[in-house]
């Protein structure tokens, strides 16, 4: 045998100090170090809402960091927009956020009819953009509540919405002949003329919506295992909605008034307002804790009732008329430079025009909310369960088309 010249040491050591168990002996606490374990969440993931990595950090089922990773989508579409003609731009636009498509047309067009002083948009144009514009906030509003939803574990909603979905994009595809991308509005108003009957079957939708609408928030809205997901989770002070330049629900969510429609009006929503047609709906901390993950989930819930009730305002004063103005076939803007920013479903859609008088945009900058309000996500995540993860990325209702463009 040979004899062992070196005592033996084990890896793991006792510590001095332990605990005396009931029979008398003492148990040894061994000090073992750890380290977190990172965990790639995507690019391919369900709850990411498409095609993005999160790369999150986590000690045990605690997560101590989180980080966004994008450009998987990345089209160029800024680029683009400076090497195509003014209209040709517009399709584009409709894949920013390719569920509210009729909005980002609205944004561009408004961008560069601001360079453009002498067009006069009809009456009747302006209003089938509101009414297009909010029925696609509906129709934006119904993904997101079915899909957070189905993050969370309710897999009914998700059909309830597309139910009603599927009616805005047959009206969609009356219109204009597109059931998910329009390029509907366009430079000076809209393409066509509503085809006939379009109108009253808008009003029956609200009358019908307003009935379904109440199942949507019993079913889920108020479902007792849904609130507890939800509730003092990814809670956003308004303090830190301020410091990350959220808008849209992300920023109502955390109880903080602000509105595109109302304090940075376009088109005729100040009259809209005045007229007392519609509300901003706000986060109140009403199931848990003010911005978090319920609050901003209630404000996109009731949005839609209110885009009903804009609908609803813009057929009581709609008369016949024409629907797209005086504008040549080449567009040629006048030099200068705007931004306009719109109230999309997701928050601020702000476009940047810079043209020096020719057919071709020197600058097109596009401002895409969900690329800002996805920033929150590092501050927001640390020191929450891994299983809140999904519910708090859900909760800002992203669209990856439009971080990455």
């Amino acid at each position: 045998m040979v004899e062992q010249t070196q005592e033996y040491k084990p890896s793991i050591q006792p510590s001095e100090e332990g605990r005396v168990l009931p029979s008398g002996e003492r148990e040894f606490f061994f000090d073992v170090s750890t380290s977190d374990l990172e965990v790639n969440m995507g690019p391919q993931h369900p709850a990411t809402h498409g095609v993005m990595r999160v790369l999150l950090r986590t000690d045990g089922e605690l997560v101590t960091g989180a980080q966004p990773h994008l450009g998987y989508l990345h089209r160029g579409a800024e680029k683009i927009g400076e090497n195509v003609e003014w209209l040709q731009y517009l399709p584009y636009t409709d894949r920013y956020d390719y569920l509210a498509a009729m909005n980002n047309n609205l944004g561009y067009s408004l961008a560069v009819e601001a360079l453009m002083p002498g067009l006069e948009i009809p009456r009747r144009a302006t209003l089938i953009r509101t009414i297009c514009a909010e029925l696609n906030r509906i129709a934006s509003h119904l993904i997101a509540f079915g899909t957070y939803g189905l993050d969370i574990g309710a897999f009914t909603p998700f059909f309830y919405a597309f139910r009603e979905r599927e009616w805005i994009q047959a009206l969609f595809e009356k219109i204009c002949g597109a059931r998910l991308t329009y390029s509907y509005i366009r430079i000076g108003g809209v393409f066509n003329e509503a085809p006939p009957g379009w109108l009253k079957e808008v009003e029956h939708f609200c009358d019908v919506f307003e009935e379904k609408w109440k199942e949507y928030y019993d079913l889920l809205a108020l479902n007792h295992i849904f609130v507890m997901r939800t509730k003092d989770i990814g809670v956003i002070t308004p303090e830190m909605a301020y410091d990350f330049g959220l808008t849209g629900p992300m920023l109502r969510g955390s109880g903080i008034d602000f509105d595109l429609r109302r304090d940075m009006p376009y088109m005729d929503y100040t009259e809209i307002w005045e007229a007392g047609a519609y509300q901003i709906p706000l986060g109140s901390g009403e199931k848990g804790t003010l911005g978090d993950c319920w609050d901003r989930f209630d404000v996109r819930v009731k949005e839609m009732i209110e885009s009903i009730k804009i609908v609803r305002y813009c057929l009581g004063v709609i008369e016949p008329g024409p629907v797209l103005g005086d504008v040549p076939k080449v567009i040629k803007v006048p030099p200068g430079e705007a931004y306009v920013g719109i109230e999309n479903p997701r928050g601020e859609l702000g476009h940047y025009s810079h043209s020096d008088g020719g057919k071709v945009a020197v600058r097109c900058r596009v401002r895409g909310p969900s690329f800002v309000n996805l920033a929150v996500l590092e501050d927001l995540m640390p020191g929450t369960l891994l299983a809140d993860s999904v519910a708090i990325i859900g909760s800002t209702d992203i669209v990856v088309g439009e971080t990455d463009r």
